[in-house]
């Protein structure tokens, strides 16, 4: 078997709130000829909570015999000076020898982004084995902050960023994306693109269990399960459902929103201004909840605000989520793919339109209860037959491979 080390800055560990990709490749790639071992952050994006005690500096914990490398890392909130701090104190920690001692030594390393620095960690990190460096670029920094209006594309930190990038995309032997179409702003940039690879999010279908048809009740449930933040858009959802007030409905429609982040407090304080006691806010649920509590929805939305960076595509873990649930999702977004469309499985309307969401979930409602139980269907079926982690793990298997061959043939 060899070794791989994924440094995933934000990586989470099974039963916990968020995504937990690289420990459902780990076990998907076994199979495969690899195993994996994780180095992430010790605080908790989102939650600041700290896995690790205040004498502890790094602690190596094991999950289904997954390695987690937790690395101290300070406490932030938003996305300041404070967070920028956590960042370069991941990215030290990672680099301490005594830190990865314990740790079977890799034959391969993939930096992770969301942001740089834990790539270039990974970058140094693989120059230190004289290993293969494998970057995943899961969110494309600037770009990603550019089109969301947080990082001018004039800019000493953006052109800073922008140098990191390029270098990471040319020293990598392989390059890992999860948006689709990332090619179309790697290429680009002078990257051969036969480096690159597409690995989705994906799904581990024995947490989700293939779901029952909803009974029929009284009042139509949605559901969003995730994060509260500006790219999220939820705004536009909360507009929605003060819309779907003035819709003729054959039974009340009503929308819970599970969940935190750091646009809770301003959505919780819009929906009262505007009346909306067909919305309840709840707290964030780990992952092995969400099957669970899904039984009672009817449908799920998923939501984007319209930036420009979105036609690169999206993967993302919420609406793999909602459609392994097996029931329908109305997708609001303006992404160069669409699963749900693909599938099958759900309604489609512009992005920021709150009007026609609204339409839109007046439409499903008024739906035979069989025509919205063949969507559901639908999405689970194309969740098993494209993003099942075993696949993916096989697939990812198959790029370190490709990765130790092109370095040997070097």
């Amino acid at each position: 078997m060899k070794s791989v080390w994924f440094l995933n800055h934000y990586a989470q560990e099974p039963g916990g709130p968020g995504g937990t990709r690289h420990f459902s490749l780990a076990r998907g790639m076994r199979n495969y000829g690899w195993t994996a071992s994780i180095i992430a952050a010790s605080t908790e994006h989102g939650t600041n909570r700290d896995r690790l005690a205040p004498h502890e500096t790094a602690r190596l914990d094991h999950f289904d015999d997954v390695p987690f490398l937790w690395l101290k890392t300070s406490a932030y909130a938003g996305n300041g000076a404070d967070r920028i701090r956590n960042m370069v104190g991941y990215t030290r920690a990672a680099l301490a020898r005594d830190n990865t001692k314990d740790l079977t030594p890799p034959d391969v390393v993939v930096g992770s982004s969301v942001h740089p620095f834990a790539a270039w960690a990974g970058l140094r990190l693989a120059q230190r084995y004289r290993v293969p460096f494998v970057f995943e670029v899961r969110d494309l920094w600037p770009q990603t902050l550019v089109d969301m209006g947080r990082l001018p594309q004039r800019h000493p930190v953006t052109y800073v960023l922008q140098r990191l990038e390029r270098y990471l995309y040319k020293r990598a032997e392989k390059i890992v994306v999860l948006l689709p179409h990332a090619h179309k702003y790697i290429e680009p940039l002078g990257i051969d693109g036969r480096k690159i690879e597409w690995v989705p999010n994906g799904i581990e279908l024995e947490i989700f269990p293939r779901p029952e048809p909803k009974p029929a009740a009284d009042t139509f449930t949605l559901m969003y399960f995730g994060a509260h933040g500006t790219a999220n858009g939820l705004d536009n959802v909360l507009r929605a459902m003060a819309e779907v007030r003035a819709l003729s409905t054959s039974r009340p429609v009503n929308l819970r929103v599970i969940g935190d982040g750091p646009l809770k407090p301003s959505l919780m304080a819009m929906a009262k201004d505007i009346g909306l006691d067909n919305v309840a806010f709840e707290d964030p649920v780990p992952k092995l909840q969400i099957a669970r509590l899904a039984a009672d929805a009817d449908a799920f939305v998923f939501n984007l605000i319209d930036a420009p960076v979105f036609k690169y595509g999206i993967s993302s873990n919420k609406l793999f989520d909602f459609m392994a649930c097996g029931r329908p999702v109305i997708f609001a977004c303006e992404s160069s793919n669409n699963p749900v469309d693909a599938a099958g499985g759900g309604l489609t309307v512009p992005a920021g339109q709150p009007r026609l969401l609204a339409e839109a979930i007046a439409r499903l409602e008024a739906m035979p209860p069989d025509a919205v139980q063949a969507m559901g269907v639908a999405n689970r079926d194309h969740i098993e037959a494209n993003y099942e982690f075993d696949l993916l793990g096989r697939k990812f298997a198959g790029v370190l491979d490709a990765a130790c061959e092109h370095r040997e043939r070097r």
